[in-house]
């Protein structure tokens, strides 16, 4: 249920509460004389604490009611229920995104457009946020239909045959050396206006205590199986220069 768990760094199997993610500056290099002390970049070093919570997810399945279906009840309520939890794992993400406020573009009454993509691009390049492969951008899926009205986005000429966007059956794509991520769970306000995030990998840390697991156990006294699903997670923003929130009108024309 989860797709954007592995677009942000990962603590697993924490033990405890908590999990501490740690987080350096920007070094710069100069130059020594010769047998002089080699220059110290003298690196801010900090860390953020991620703090855990417990989700559960369950539901009962009757004894008798089983029996009158042909599928596997139980099964049924035990994925549906690990499904919820990855997406609870993706809206803990999406809060820590939201509370990134420094690199912010406004609506301006618009939908996603290239401009908006290329003002993001060039705030992470000003910035010095790492073009390495591991930038990536949730959108919403108004945003993603606009982003096929961009002939940069669709066409062979700009990006090649394998990363058209229609060749993947997972909607996930590769453009400006960012991964696209449409999402149903992104905030959008009263104005209908949606928060899309452009983000680098190591901006957010996700800490994991318990990975989802499933318990089913009977109950007599009621005749039914109880299934249930269950996770120790947490999310935090590490470093707000790294995101960029574009605002998007979703306004109906």
């Amino acid at each position: 249920g989860s797709k954007l768990r592995n677009s942000v760094r990962n603590i697993n199997q924490v033990a405890g509460s908590s999990a501490v993610f740690q987080k350096v500056g920007k070094g710069t290099a100069s130059t020594k004389s010769t047998h002089g002390m080699v220059p110290v970049m003298n690196l801010a070093h900090s860390n953020v604490e991620c703090v855990l919570q417990d989700y559960y997810a369950g539901d009962w399945v009757d004894r008798l009611d089983e029996l009158k279906t042909n599928i596997d009840e139980r099964q049924v309520i035990a994925s549906a229920g690990a499904s919820a939890l990855g997406r609870k794992t993706d809206e803990m993400i999406i809060n820590a995104l939201n509370t990134a406020s420094s690199n912010v573009i406004a609506d301006a009454n618009t939908g996603l457009t290239k401009d908006k993509v290329l003002e993001a691009f060039e705030m992470f390049g000003d910035t010095d946020v790492p073009d390495d492969g591991q930038r990536f951008a949730a959108i919403g899926w108004k945003q993603w239909s606009d982003l096929l009205q961009i002939e940069e986005f669709v066409s062979s000429d700009y990006i090649g045959e394998t990363n058209l966007p229609y060749t993947n059956i997972t909607q996930a794509k590769m453009w400006l050396g960012t991964i696209w991520v449409p999402h149903s769970g992104l905030p959008v306000d009263g104005n209908d206006i949606r928060s899309c995030y452009f983000y680098h990998k190591t901006a957010v840390g996700h800490a994991v205590g318990s990975d989802v697991q499933t318990d089913v156990s009977w109950h007599g006294d009621l005749a039914a199986h109880f299934v249930n699903n269950m996770m120790s997670q947490g999310s935090v923003l590490i470093d707000e220069v790294g995101v960029v929130t574009i605002n998007c009108d979703e306004t109906p024309d």
